[in-house]
């Protein structure tokens, strides 16, 4: 799983039937701290996120796939399942 910052969303003219009216976004992995590492990604929203929450992003296909079309065998590599409310670290 990887912690992300939403950076918007990404308009497809075309996309695959499969994907119904699921919303790709762009999103940016982050540390705990808030910073950047990495590079961006496409992720399919199933959660409703929208631009700058901080969320999780599943990157396996077939959790990828299910999470967010409810069907496996589509072809999603990257896919939001959550939105993060607070983070927490543990100081001990």
């Amino acid at each position: 799983m990887i912690l992300a910052r939403v950076l918007g969303n990404v308009v497809a003219t075309q996309k695959n039937a499969r994907y119904g009216e699921a919303r790709i976004m762009l999103v940016q992995p982050i540390n705990p701290d808030g910073s950047s590492r990495g590079a961006s990604l496409l992720a399919l929203d199933s959660v409703d996120a929208g631009e700058g929450d901080i969320v999780i992003v599943v990157q396996e296909g077939w959790s990828a796939s299910t999470a967010s079309t409810g069907e496996t065998g589509a072809a999603i590599d990257s896919a939001i399942v959550g939105v993060v409310d607070f983070i927490e670290e543990d100081k001990a």
